[in-house]
Formats: structure tokens, C-alpha cells, sequence
């Protein structure tokens, strides 16, 4: 099929169809793509994983493996203010992860709420210098400086998962690269907003940030708590976590039980205000920002709190 006949089908915007000299990687081209979708010819080969450009397709033994959903090399979330229906299915295809940095994990702040906000990862103590690692294969979404975390590399991998990797000094690698599990990608550091060196390593899927020791011991032998993990909202919240200590870990085996214990947790908790009260207070105590208790009850900073009346918590 000649391309300028191609190029003057209005059904279709690009057909790209790839051949590998050394071995047939494609049974037959693909049909159409999406209008959305531009499509560059330029093929960049890694094992058996081959990367074609921004706003592409990944492709690997003839199936598209990798969603480009909400792909934004400019925004740290971009599924902000998408919410992702509960209990969500993230599946392993490995039950190890390859170390973030060397040496030993030393964990100074845990996923949970701190100072009265929320800490939606977990902080790893390295010196200044250190290399930092991937944890698995993947494409780097997000390489460049991003408020409060400073120089930070987002990496999307195969099953949807995201890790950041944040307060770096320097970047090893750029967006849109293919990246392998335990290749160097940056170099650890204090920029953004970080008391002292360390890596703050974030753990997200489509837009929800998961606290990282629910889904990765952090030991020596690098191994996933399960391979196929069943995530409630509960493990999304820092509210319902503190980043002085690391919370009980409960499990599900399928997902009537995974929702089953989501509706339990999603229940609104009220507390019945007492003599002596203060909405700052209330906020310590139920790890719930000021400005959340008061959007919930429709109240301001400087509202009056009544003993006996009920404050939503959550």
C-alpha cells in the first residue's frame, strides 16, 4: 500500500507497520490508531521491549503492553482530582523489586499524616552523591523539578504502577526514556522542600498515592508483600496512618473481601464535641487537616464548636 494513498485516507490519521531484520516482531501491521495519536517511526530497541516516542505505542511480542493513559511529561499527578473506583487489582508480574538506593533501607518518615499534613510517601535516608535506583522496568514519565520534591523522576510501569523519586541532585536519565529494573536513573540530594538528604520515594496508581509499605518490604532480600494485592481506600488515606511508625498490614484474597473491608473502612467517623475543644485539637487527634474539617461541616476556622454538636471527621 503506497503511503501517499495513506496519507489521503480520511478514516485514518497514521498505519505504521514495524519490521525487525533479525526477527518478526509483528504478525500484521497495526489497522488504525486513535486520531489523537500521532505516531513517529523512530524505534529505539531494548531487550525485547521497544520504545517508539512521546504520545506512542510500547510494544512487546506483538501486543501493546503499556498504558499511555493520562501520559504528561510536564504534571508530577496527572490524574489529579480523578478518583479511582475502590477496591482497585495491581498485579506483579516479579515477586522482587530492585532496591531504590544500596546499602541499607533506613526509613526516617513513614506514608501518614505529619505536622498536620499529609505525607503521601515514605522518606529513605542516603548521603548526598548516592545513586539512585529503579525498582522495576518502565518508561520515565516526569523528569524535571517539581514543587517541593526539587528534581524528582516519575517512572510508569507495566502493570500501571508509578514510582517518584524525589530531592535528587542530578537526573541520569530524560523523559520518555526505557528504563530496566536496577538501572541508575538519578543521583540522590536535598533539593525541594528537604530537611537533610534523602530520598522521598512515592508510590502511586492512576492519580492515588499508596502507602509504599503496604505494597514493598523494605529488608534486605527486596521482596513484594504479595503479587497480586487488592488495594481499599484505606491504604490511599494518610489520614489513617502516622509517619512515626509503620501500620498494621491487612491483606485481602479476593475482592468481595477487598470490598467487604473497603465499605467498613469508608464509614464517616463523627466526633461529639467536648468542653474544651479546639478544632485544632480535633485535627491532631483524628490526623485531619483544619481546612478539611471545616469544607466537611461547612464551618470556618473561627466557627463556634457547640459541646454535643458532631463534627465529621472523614
Amino acid at each position: 500500500m503506497k503511503l501517499s494513498f495513506l496519507l489521503r485516507t480520511p478514516i485514518y490519521k497514521i498505519i505504521i507497520i514495524l519490521f525487525l531484520s533479525s526477527t518478526t516482531v509483528f504478525s500484521q501491521a497495526l489497522d488504525s490508531i486513535n486520531d489523537n495519536t500521532h505516531v513517529e517511526s523512530k524505534v529505539v530497541k531494548s531487550d525485547s521491549l521497544m520504545k517508539i516516542t512521546k504520545d506512542t505505542l510500547l510494544i512487546k511480542d506483538s501486543i501493546s503492553i503499556y498504558p499511555f493513559e493520562k501520559w504528561d511529561n510536564t504534571r508530577f499527578n496527572p490524574y489529579k482530582n480523578q478518583l479511582k473506583e475502590f477496591p482497585f487489582q495491581i498485579k506483579f508480574s516479579d515477586s522482587t523489586y530492585a532496591a531504590p538506593i544500596s546499602g541499607k533501607k533506613v526509613i526516617t518518615s513513614r506514608y501518614g499524616w505529619r505536622r498536620g499534613r499529609p505525607h503521601q510517601g515514605i522518606d529513605i535516608d542516603l548521603v548526598t552523591g548516592d545513586h539512585i535506583m529503579a525498582m522495576f522496568d518502565g518508561v520515565v514519565r516526569f523528569a524535571r523539578y517539581s514543587s517541593g520534591h526539587g528534581k524528582t523522576i516519575v517512572i510508569r510501569h507495566f502493570n500501571g504502577l508509578e514510582t517518584a523519586y524525589a530531592h535528587l541532585s542530578k537526573y541520569k536519565v530524560k523523559a520518555n526514556d526505557t528504563i530496566t529494573k536496577g538501572q541508575i536513573i538519578g543521583v540522590g540530594g536535598t533539593t525541594g522542600n528537604a530537611r537533610g538528604s534523602h530520598l522521598h520515594l512515592v508510590i502511586s496508581y492512576k492519580g492515588n498515592y499508596i502507602n509504599p509499605e503496604y505494597l514493598f518490604d523494605f529488608g534486605k532480600e527486596n521482596k513484594l508483600r504479595k503479587q497480586d494485592i487488592w488495594i481499599t481506600k484505606h491504604w490511599t488515606s494518610a489520614h489513617f496512618h502516622t509517619s512515626k511508625r509503620q501500620s498494621n498490614l491487612v491483606y485481602y484474597n479476593s475482592y468481595e473481601e477487598a470490598l467487604a473491608n473497603h465499605k467498613k473502612q469508608s464509614k464517616r467517623r463523627v466526633h461529639i464535641i467536648r468542653r474544651g475543644d479546639t478544632l485544632s485539637q480535633i485535627s491532631t487527634k483524628y490526623h485531619v487537616s483544619m481546612m478539611k474539617l471545616c469544607k466537611l461541616n461547612a464551618i470556618s476556622m473561627n466557627s463556634i464548636l457547640k459541646i454535643g454538636k458532631k463534627l465529621i471527621i472523614h
